[in-house]
């Protein structure tokens, strides 16, 4: 679960509360990241190592470039 912290919220904290908020906030990416190495769970799109794309099938390219094509045609169309 991510939680957000709006901005009227961040203006109204103390220098103090913010290195504290900071710093809880890198304590529970650390906690997660060792539960999901416990559990096995696959890495969250944040920790998955650089450069490691997803590979889309020729299959799945050539149904978007349809959809494409025939969306440029509707348009022409009108």
């Amino acid at each position: 679960m991510q939680w957000i912290m709006c901005p009227t919220m961040i203006e109204n904290l103390s220098a103090t509360q913010l290195r504290r908020a900071a710093q809880l906030k890198d304590k529970i990416g650390k906690l997660q990241s060792q539960l999901s190495k416990l559990l096995g769970a696959p890495a969250s799109k944040s920790q998955r190592a650089p450069g490691k794309r997803r590979r889309m099938s020729a299959a799945a390219r050539a149904k978007i470039a349809a959809a494409q094509r025939a969306r440029w045609a509707k348009e022409k169309g009108k």
